[in-house]
């Protein structure tokens, strides 16, 4: 039987809240060492589970090779193993994620994140091949992710179900939000095989479906609430958990009126936790738009702003 969500004993590290940090950044577009710093000491201070650098919400696309391990670099060293740091590290090139794999692996951090190689498309056998390829030559836990809304493909269950069975694949982010697949991927995989939602409108019907936590973007919001989330739905505390997921859905909403990141970075602007800067082609939330209004009313009916 695999692993389910209510016992406790799960061997995987990567259970819970895992925060999708932003990379906050200065008026002049250099990452801001002194934000990212506070912004790591709120989150364990909150109670979040782990953290994850240089993912999507981290705007790894559009950071250079050595602002990309600055940033691991620093998350880490500030975590100083109080919690796991799982650091995006794939590429749509195989030897380019392997190469920033190995640095990761270099810095100390607990895993790397690896996407499915976007823009090529490839097959399910190729996706085996280069996940394989690079558990196969860094020992260090990989968890897959599976984004099929950015990258053009789409991992499909039995892949995640071979991949699974391989001993440095810890587990998978899926982020298509089909809840069919996300039960086929729970039945089909090994015992231990992390289940982490890509999905922060899904966490709960995905942790009653056998999750094991989520990596979120709100939870750079509301590190507290997502963190006590996953705790009672691991727990089988669901009225608790069903509480919370309410509690915290318009504010989800809000954060993807526009695309990730940029609600979220607006949104800790707002809170004075950071600067708005962001890298184009993304362009920061208009303060005057209907959607920084809508924003800002969700920060407010959560509790995280005050009128």
């Amino acid at each position: 039987m695999p692993v389910t969500a209510d016992d406790p004993q799960a061997p995987n590290q990567f259970r819970g809240a895992f925060t999708a940090l932003i990379t906050p950044m200065r008026a002049d577009g250099r990452v801001d060492d002194e934000a990212l710093v506070n912004l790591v000491e709120r989150q364990i201070e909150a109670g979040i589970h782990g953290l994850v650098p240089m993912g999507t919400t981290g705007e790894s696309a559009t950071l250079s090779p050595a602002e990309h391990l600055h940033v691991v670099r620093t998350v880490t060293e500030v975590t100083a193993g109080r919690v796991p740091v799982l650091a995006g590290a794939g590429a749509n090139n195989t030897e380019e994620a392997l190469t920033l794999t190995r640095a990761c692996q270099e810095i100390g951090v607990d895993g790397t994140l690896q996407v499915t190689p976007y823009y090529n498309k490839p097959t399910q056998a190729g996706l085996i091949a280069h996940f394989t390829k690079i558990a196969e030559e860094v020992d260090l836990p990989v968890i897959l992710y599976n984004v099929p809304g950015r990258t053009g493909v789409d991992m499909a269950p039995d892949t995640v179900a071979r991949l699974s069975e391989h001993p440095n694949i810890h587990g998978i982010k899926e982020a298509s939000g089909d809840m069919y697949k996300d039960a086929l991927i729970r039945e089909r995989c090994v015992e231990g095989f992390s289940l982490l939602s890509g999905d922060d409108f899904t966490i709960l019907p995905f942790m009653s479906l056998g999750g094991d936590g989520v990596i979120s973007v709100v939870s750079n919001v509301l590190p507290d609430i997502i963190a006590k989330l996953c705790e009672s739905a691991l727990a089988g505390g669901w009225t608790s958990a069903r509480a919370l997921h309410y509690h915290q859905l318009e504010l989800t909403r809000a954060l993807f009126l526009q695309s990730n990141p940029i609600p979220v970075k607006a949104a800790m602007a707002m809170l004075g936790l950071c600067e708005p800067g962001i890298r184009l082609p993304l362009l920061p939330l208009n303060p005057e738009s209907p959607d920084a209004q809508s924003l800002r009313a969700a920060l407010q009916e959560v509790g995280a702003l005050q009128p």
